[in-house]
C-alpha cells in the first residue's frame, strides 16, 4: 500500500500548489497558512516513503492504505469547496466568512488524521530502531563448487541462442590482454542466465580460461558470504576470517590464472564497487560476465558495449516451444502443429513464458480437443503454479524501482494488450494522474521522459517505434509483465476518482461509458451534478463500465460538471451537446465528427485542475473548435492538442483573468489573428501549431499579426499551415529548436537566411506542398550550424547545389516524395555526423543516388551512415 499511499499524495500536492496559485487565491476564500501547513505534512509523509517504502510488512501496508485514504478524502475536500465557491462567486460578506468556516473546519478534520497517522509512524520507527538493517536478507550463493556451475538438473534450452552464444564466447576469449567486463542485459525472464550457463559450461570456454568461478549476486547480498562460499569449496577452514583474510584468499586463487568470473543477477553498481578490487588485472585476457536487467548498470559496469537479449522471433519461439513439449525439434503430431504455433505465437517471444506453457502441454493430453481449448484462451495457465513462478521472477523487476516509478509502472494496465502506446500521450498521462516528483529547473513533461527512460532501462517497458530524429514515438509492454501490472495494482488500487475523461461528440448516439468512451459492460449509476448557485445540486445518471467502476473505488463519490455545446456537421444540422465531466478532471480527449462551439456562459473553468485538453477528428478533415471565454480562467491548462482548428476567444470573461504561466503547447490554432490578446496570457508557451486560411492568398499576411510571435522568448517548436499565404517577415523567436512551414510558399532564397536568423534551430520541416517556392537551391556556407534534422516534402524542387558541408551536425536527411528532384548533394554523404538519409516515393534516379552515397561512405570506412527506402532500410553489399 505504500505505492497507494505515495501516488496519492503527490496527487495532493498538485492540488495543494494549484489552490495556492496567487489568481485563484483572489477568488477563493482560504487560510493559506493552514493550506501551507497540510502541504508541509504531505512533504513529509513522502518523504518518509521514500525512505521506507522498500520495507514490506503488514505495518507499512497499513499505514499506507490510512495515507492513501487520508489523502484522496482531502482533494475530494479542496475539489468539493473550490468548486462550490468558483460556482456561487457571492462577495457577500456573511456568505463568504460561511465557506471559508467550513472550508476551514474540513481541512482541519483532515490535518487531524494525518497528525495522528504521523505520529503512529515515528512510534513505529522509533520502536524498531536499529533493527531496519536486520530485516535485510543474506542472499545464499547456489554454487556447489567453483568449477560447477549451479544447475536444478535439466540442463536448460538454449534454442534460439546459439548465435549468441558464439558471439559471447568469441568476445571473451579475443582482443586485449588487460581484464574486460562484458555484460549481458534484457528484461526478466529473457534468458540471460541460460546464456550465461551455456557460456560457462562450453568447452572452448573451458580450454581457454584456468579459473571459472560463478557467483549469483540478486537484488540483495553479503559480500563475506559469498566469499566464505567460495573459497570454503577449496579449503575447509571456520568462518571467523575476517572480510579483509577473505579478500587476500581469493587474490590468491586468482593471481596470475586467466580466470572468467560470472556475475548473475546484478542489480546495483555497488556490488562491483566492493568487488572488484579482489579481481587481480593480471593482463592474460581474463575476463568477468555480468547479466542484469538494468542497462544503465549494464553501461557503468562494462568495458565492453553491453550486450543485449532480445525476443525470441516465431521460428525461434516455435523450435522452443517444441523442445519444451516434445523433447524434440520439429511437433510428431500433424493435428496439432497449427494450434501449437498460435499458442507458441502468443508467448510473444519470451523464452521464460514458451518454457512454462511447453511444460504444462506436455504433461497434457495430446489431444485436438484439449489443444483448441488452450489456444482459444491461454490465460487459462494464468491460474498455474507455474505462471506465479513468472510473474514471481519479473516481480523482482517490479520491488527493486523506487517508489517513485511503481505508479508509473503500474499505470500500464489502463492500456489494452499489445497496445502501441503513443509516448506523448503517455507522459501527458503520467502528468495529469499527477505522479511526477517536481524537480528544479525541470518541466513535469522531461520528468515524465526521465522516468520512461528509467522504466526501459530497466527493461520494464519496450521501445517500439522512433521517429526519424530518433526519438521515441511509441512503446509497449509485454503481456505478461502487464499480467503483473493488473496483480499489483489490484493490491493498491492507488487512483481513486477519474482524472482522465475521453468522449465522443457528434456521432451516432449509442450507450458508452461516461468516463473511458468505450461500451462493454456498461451499468447505470447516480451521481452529484454541479449547478449553478440557484440550483446547488442535483442527481445525474452516467452509464459507466466496469472496468471504471473497478478501478476507481471513490467513483460513487464523484460530482460531474455539465458543460453545453453545439455540433455541427457537414452533412447535418446543428444540434445541441451536452458533455458531464468529473470536477476531478485533468485530462480531457474529445473525438468530434462535426464542427464545436462551446456555449457562453460556459462551465468548463469549474474543471479547476485542468491541465489537458485534446480534440481528435474523427473524419479525415479537421474541424473547428470554438472555445469559450472561460478557458482564460483555468490557470492549469499546460496544453491544447489534437487534430481540430481551435478558435480562440479574443476577450477574457472577467478583467482578472489569469496569466497560464503553465501553458506549454497549442496547437492548431485557426487564423492566428488574435495573438497581441493572447500573447500576454501565455509568456512560458515552448510549442505552437498556427492554421492559417485566408482565400487562397488574397488576405494580407499583417492580418495576421504574426510578426508578433517574436515577443513568445521561450517558444522552441513552431508550425505554420497556410493556405498558400506567402511569409513576408521572419521575426520568429531565436529560441526556435523545431520550425515547420506548410503551405507557406516560402522562398528558397529566404530559407538561405533560416540558421542565422535561428542559431539554435535543431529540426527543420518543408511539408507538403507549396510550402517552398522556387525550384533552386543554392546554398552558402554557415546556414545551419545545429540543424540535426532535415525533412523536405513534395514541391517543385528541381535543383540543390552545395559545394560545402552546410549542416555541420545533421543526423536525419528525408526527401518525401520529390518527383522533380535531380540529385542530393553528394557532399552530404561527407557530414561526419549523419546516421541516415531517407528516401521515400521519390523519382529512380534519386534512389540510386542516394544508394551511391551510401555505398561510397561504406568503402571509405564509414558504415554507420544508412540508407532507407520507402522506410525499409537498404542493405549495402560488400564490394569484393
Amino acid at each position: 500500500m505504500a505505492v497507494a499511499a505515495y501516488a496519492t499524495l503527490h496527487s495532493l500536492s498538485h492540488v495543494l500548489d494549484n489552490l495556492q496559485h496567487p489568481a485563484r487565491l483572489r477568488r477563493l476564500h482560504v487560510h493559506t497558512n493552514q493550506i501551507q501547513s497540510l502541504q508541509e505534512k504531505v512533504e513529509f509523509l513522502l518523504d518518509f516513503l521514500e525512505v521506507h517504502s522498500q520495507r514490506i510488512n503488514e505495518e507499512i501496508q497499513y499505514f499506507g492504505r490510512q495515507i492513501a485514504d487520508a489523502a484522496a478524502e482531502a482533494e475530494e475536500v479542496v475539489d468539493r469547496h473550490v468548486v462550490d465557491q468558483l460556482r456561487d462567486r457571492s462577495q457577500e460578506e456573511t456568505h463568504c466568512m460561511a465557506a471559508l468556516s467550513s472550508f476551514s473546519q474540513d481541512i482541519d478534520k483532515i490535518i487531524g488524521k494525518i497528525d495522528s497517522i504521523t505520529k503512529e509512524l515515528r512510534m513505529m520507527v522509533k520502536e524498531e530502531g536499529a533493527d531496519v538493517q536486520k530485516e535485510q536478507q543474506i542472499v545464499s550463493v547456489p554454487v556447489e563448487s567453483p568449477e560447477v556451475l549451479p544447475s536444478s538438473g535439466k540442463k536448460s534450452t538454449m534454442v534460439g541462442f546459439d548465435e549468441h552464444l558464439e558471439r559471447i564466447v568469441d568476445k571473451l576469449t579475443r582482443g586485449e590482454p588487460d581484464l574486460q567486463i562484458l555484460p549481458i542485459v534484457g528484461m526478466g525472464g529473457i534468458g540471460k542466465t541460460t546464456l550465461a550457463q551455456n557460456v560457462f559450461e562450453n568447452s572452448y570456454i573451458l580450454r581457454h580460461f584456468d579459473k571459472r568461478i560463478w557467483l549469483t549476486i540478486s537484488q540483495e547480498y553479503n559480500v563475506r558470504e559469498i566469499l566464505l562460499r567460495h573459497l570454503n569449496e577449496e579449503k575447509s577452514q571456520e568462518n571467523s576470517e575476517t572480510l579483509a583474510e577473505l579478500e587476500e584468499q581469493l587474490h590468491k586463487t586468482l593471481f596470475r590464472r586467466r580466470y572468467l568470473i560470472v556475475m548473475d543477477d546484478v542489480w546495483d553498481i555497488d556490488i562491483w564497487n566492493e568487488l572488484n578490487r579482489f579481481f587481480p588485472n593480471n593482463m592474460n585476457e581474463s575476463r568477468i560476465l555480468v547479466t542484469t536487467r538494468i542497462s544503465n548498470v549494464a553501461v557503468s559496469l562494462g568495458s565492453q558495449e553491453p550486450y543485449s537479449i532480445d525476443f525470441l522471433n516465431e521460428e525461434e519461439g516455435w523450435n522452443l516451444f517444441c523442445q519444451e513439449t516434445f523433447a524434440q525439434e520439429g511437433c510428431p503430431y500433424p493435428e496439432l502443429e497449427e494450434i501449437g504455433k498460435h499458442i507458441a505465437k502468443s508467448c510473444n517471444g519470451l523464452p521464460l513464458t514458451i518454457v512454462v506453457i511447453g511444460g504444462l502441454l506436455a504433461n497434457s493430453n495430446m489431444t485436438r480437443q484439449y489443444w483448441e481449448s488452450v489456444a482459444k484462451n491461454v490465460n487459462a495457465f494464468r491460474n498455474s503454479k507455474d505462471y506465479e513462478r513468472c510473474l514471481h521472477i519479473l516481480s523482482l523487476s517490479y520491488n527493486s524501482l523506487p517508489i517513485h516509478l511503481k505508479p508509473c509502472f503500474l499505470y500500464m494496465r489502463v492500456f489494452p494488450e499489445d497496445s502501441k502506446i503513443r509516448v506523448s500521450k503517455l507522459t501527458k498521462l503520467w502528468i495529469a494522474e499527477g505522479f511526477l516528483k517536481p524537480i528544479r529547473g525541470k518541466s513535469l513533461e522531461e520528468i515524465a521522459e526521465k522516468y520512461l527512460r528509467d522504466l526501459i532501462d530497466r527493461n520494464l517497458i519496450l521501445r517500439l517505434k522512433f521517429g526519424y530524429d530518433r526519438n521515441m514515438e511509441t512503446c509497449g509492454i509485454h503481456d505478461l509483465l502487464r499480467d503483473l501490472c493488473l496483480r499489483e495494482y489490484g493490491k493498491e488500487h492507488f487512483i481513486y476518482a477519474p482524472k482522465v475523461q475521453c468522449v465522443s461528440v457528434g456521432d451516432v448516439k449509442e450507450d458508452k461509458c461516461f468516463v473511458c468512451g468505450l461500451g462493454t459492460a456498461l451499468q447505470m449509476i447516480d451521481l452529484n451534478e454541479v449547478h449553478d448557485a440557484s440550483q446547488l445540486t442535483s442527481i445525474a445518471s452516467v452509464l459507466v463500465c466496469n472496468t471504471c467502476k473497478n478501478m476507481y473505488p471513490s467513483l460513487n463519490k464523484t460530482r460531474l460538471v455539465r458543460v453545453r455545446l453545439t455540433s455541427k456537421s457537414n452533412y447535418s444540422s446543428e444540434s445541441s451537446e451536452e458533455i458531464l465531466h468529473p470536477t476531478s478532471l485533468r485530462y480531457l480527449e474529445v473525438k468530434n465528427s462535426g464542427n464545436l462551439k462551446f456555449l457562453s456562459p460556459s462551465t468548463i473553468a469549474l474543471l479547476w485542475n485542468q491541465q489537458t485538453l485534446t480534440f481528435l477528428s474523427s473524419t479525415i478533415f479537421k474541424k473547428t473548435v470554438m472555445l469559450p471565454s472561460e478557458i482564460w480562467d483555468m490557470p492549469q491548462l499546460r496544453l491544447f492538442l489534437g487534430y481540430s482548428h481551435f478558435v480562440l476567444p479574443d476577450q477574457a470573461s472577467t478583467q482578472d483573468s489569469f496569466i497560464m504561466e503553465n501553458l506549454q503547447t497549442f496547437s492548431n490554432i485557426r487564423n492566428f489573428k488574435y495573438t497581441n490578446e493572447v500573447l500576454e496570457r501565455i509568456p512560458n508557451l515552448k510549442q505552437l501549431g498556427i492554421s492559417i486560411y485566408g482565400g487562397n492568398g488574397k488576405m494580407k499576411w499583417g492580418y495576421y499579426c504574426l510578426h508578433n510571435l517574436v515577443r513568445l522568448q521561450k517558444l522552441e517548436s513552431l508550425s505554420i499551415k497556410a493556405n498558400d499565404l506567402p511569409l513576408k517577415k521572419l521575426t520568429f523567436p531565436t529560441s526556435l529548436k523545431e520550425l515547420c512551414l506548410d503551405g507557406c510558399l516560402f522562398p528558397w532564397k529566404k530559407v538561405r537566411t533560416i540558421g542565422s536568423v535561428l542559431p539554435n534551430l535543431e529540426t527543420f520541416k518543408l511539408s507538403s506542398y507549396n510550402a517552398y517556392k522556387g525550384g533552386e537551391w543554392d546554398q552558402v556556407e554557415g546556414e545551419f550550424p545545429r540543424l540535426k534534422v532535415l525533412i523536405i516534402s513534395r514541391g517543385n524542387l528541381k535543383w540543390w547545389r552545395t559545394e560545402n558541408i552546410q549542416f555541420p551536425n545533421l543526423e536525419f536527411l528525408v526527401l518525401n516524395f520529390m518527383r522533380d528532384l535531380k540529385e542530393i548533394p553528394s557532399v552530404m554523404g561527407d557530414i561526419p555526423t549523419l546516421r541516415s538519409i531517407h528516401v521515400e516515393y521519390c523519382n529512380d534516379s534519386l534512389i540510386q543516388l542516394g544508394k551511391q552515397i551510401v555505398e561510397e561512405q561504406h568503402d571509405n570506412g564509414n558504415e554507420s551512415l544508412q540508407l532507407y527506402i520507402n522506410k525499409t532500410r537498404y542493405h549495402v553489399v560488400a564490394s569484393s
